[in-house]
């Protein structure tokens, strides 16, 4: 099991105020600077995945997480199961 510093909270949501899209926050890479705001846009969304990406190879994971929003946003239909087998190399339970 990985410690709490060896992975990066995250959530995939629409952006239902704004512009309508998919789109990742990674919660514990937010700063002072940008936490509540990013936060706030993410709660306002709507909820499609979230979770916790192992630190091991997180540029990997987020490549992926950027390829399965890109077909989110070209209007594919992905549901939770399906996220999570396209992430599962990465996830930390």
């Amino acid at each position: 099991m990985a410690f709490e510093s060896e992975k990066t909270m995250f959530e995939i949501y629409r952006d239902t105020v704004y512009s309508g899209r998919y789109k990742v926050v990674y919660f514990t890479e937010l700063d002072e600077h940008n936490k509540e705001t990013e936060i706030n846009r993410a709660m306002a969304g709507e909820h499609v995945f979230d979770g916790f990406l192992k630190n091991y190879r997180k540029d990997e994971a987020k490549a992926v997480i950027e390829q399965l929003l890109e077909r989110l946003n070209n209007g594919e239909r992905l549901d939770a199961q399906e996220i999570r087998r396209a992430l599962a190399a990465h996830l930390a339970e």
